[in-house]
């Protein structure tokens, strides 16, 4: 299967298809951080190219919820709402098959400007990960993908601070870095059940 994996510069799910045997490119502004097929520039360059799958990565900062205030405090940023929910839409319609889109919890003025409700919200805990954090996908011509390894009763013995430990990062250059890649574990559920999908 030939799966394009957009916005995505870790190779993380990239990898977990490439490990299953898939012919998959990672595409990102940025380099990938780890050796692997990648295209390092914009994924409309690629976006034609005859892909069985799409899973993709849009950038959240203007579309997500725990940034909805700011939205009141700076005005310049509901332009950026627009330019960030129009790329999200734009990868949504893309005329791929068979496509997952992921992004955390939409704030309200990001939701009406998609027009499509996610398919499903997952969490770290239901792939082996002792940390809970929200993510949606919309899903196109894809299953629901299924839990693998539910770890909440342990997860929930951790104290909060463990537990969210994303949201709790300090501030540091790569703080956006950590809080977007990936789970392991939900690379590889990915892989494994949509793979053959």
């Amino acid at each position: 299967m030939k799966v394009l994996i957009a916005c995505e510069y870790s190779g993380t799910v990239r990898d977990a298809f490439l490990a299953c045997g898939h012919d998959a490119m990672s595409c990102d502004l940025l380099p990938t951080d780890v050796p692997g097929p990648h295209y390092q520039g914009n994924v409309l360059d690629v976006l034609q190219d005859g892909w069985d799958l799409m899973v993709a990565h849009p950038p959240c900062t203007y579309l997500s919820n725990s940034g909805v205030s700011w939205l009141h405090r700076d005005p310049t940023r509901w332009e950026r709402l627009d330019e960030g929910a129009a790329f999200f839409k734009l990868l949504l319609d893309a005329p791929i098959q068979r496509k997952c889109i992921e992004n955390p919890i939409q704030h309200k003025y990001a939701k009406e400007r998609i027009g499509r409700s996610q398919s499903q919200v997952i969490q770290p805990w239901m792939f082996g990960h002792l940390e809970q954090k929200a993510t949606c996908l919309w899903l196109e011509g894809l299953p629901l993908l299924l839990p693998t390894n539910d770890v909440k009763a342990q997860m929930l013995a951790l104290p909060k601070n463990e537990r969210e430990r994303l949201h709790y990062l300090p501030p540091s250059p790569e703080r956006w870095k950590l809080r977007s890649t990936t789970f392991q574990g939900i690379a590889s559920a990915m892989a494994a059940q949509w793979g053959n999908a």
